[in-house]
């Protein structure tokens, strides 16, 4: 009976702590969190999403994308994203990269495939094109390309909306971000707000 006795106290006592910290943990701490969130960053705490305009917005009725996430990129006549491994591209709910080696068979004969068909649609030599308009990043979601994937855009895009090849490489350029804390990554462009000015600017034109 002791034991039994002992046992039941126990268990009891360990079944209040689990209680507890699910209270804690579970519940108080999330709350706590999402409201500093939603007082202090507002944009991010609703997932950096942009809108029509380019503007951030915490209403996701007017929004078109977010400044996180990449998106499928189906018409020709602006920037394209880079390749995405995530469930049919850019699926927040399957985000991974291919896991394939840099020597695996598949892996070599798709980044081949990619690079004459990006090498074709803009008009450069194979060797012009950059890695990463032909493999997809970690996350598969990546939202931004190279400086350099951008610019062999350029002319094809110029075209489709009818500007200059110096106006879009002007919108590319403000459109750039830097390494991080100037040491950290590589320039990356922006291509859901390079996309959103590219069209603004042949509305306007």
């Amino acid at each position: 009976m002791k034991d039994l006795y002992t046992l039941f106290r126990t268990s009891l006592a360990g079944l209040r702590v689990l209680l507890l910290m699910t209270v804690v943990l579970g519940l108080a701490y999330p709350l706590v969190v999402t409201g500093i969130a939603q007082v202090a960053l507002p944009w991010r705490a609703d997932g950096s999403l942009i809108t029509a305009t380019g503007a951030h917005t915490t209403d996701r009725g007017e929004a078109v994308g977010s400044a996180l996430i990449g998106q499928v990129s189906t018409d020709d006549g602006l920037f394209l994203n880079r390749p995405s491994a995530a469930g049919d591209g850019y699926d927040m709910l399957a985000t991974y990269g291919t896991n394939l080696g840099p020597l695996n068979p598949d892996l070599v004969a798709s980044i081949e495939e990619r690079k004459a068909e990006v090498a074709e649609r803009e008009g450069v030599p194979g060797a012009d094109v950059p890695p990463d308009a032909v493999t997809s990043s970690g996350s598969g979601l990546d939202p931004h390309i190279s400086p350099a994937y951008a610019e062999i855009q350029v002319a094809r895009v110029a075209a489709a909306q009818d500007l200059s090849e110096e106006t879009v490489r002007a919108l590319v350029e403000e459109h750039t971000d830097g390494r991080t804390l100037g040491v950290l990554g590589e320039p990356h462009v922006d291509v859901l707000g390079l996309n959103i000015a590219v069209l603004a600017a042949a509305g306007d034109s």
